[in-house]
């Protein structure tokens, strides 16, 4: 859980750094930019925590996958 965290942050500074660069070569404005560049970087952060622990929780364990790969009927 303390990997998944610290990925999570480190995603959230890269994609905010992203979103502020974007919005400011759309936009020309700072004010602007860190407006939209500090709000959905913190929305997708949350976004992409639970998608990654959705797909963590549906993976198959070890144990599993060696079980369905020697599995004989």
């Amino acid at each position: 859980m303390k990997r998944l965290a610290l990925k999570t942050f480190s995603y959230g500074i890269l994609h905010m750094a992203v979103a502020i660069n974007v919005a400011y070569l759309i936009s020309g404005d700072w004010f602007i930019a860190f407006g939209i560049g500090l709000i959905e970087p913190f929305v997708q952060t949350g976004v992409f925590a639970v998608h990654d622990w959705l797909w963590e929780g549906r993976a198959p364990s070890r144990e599993q996958m060696v079980e369905q790969t020697f599995h004989t009927h």
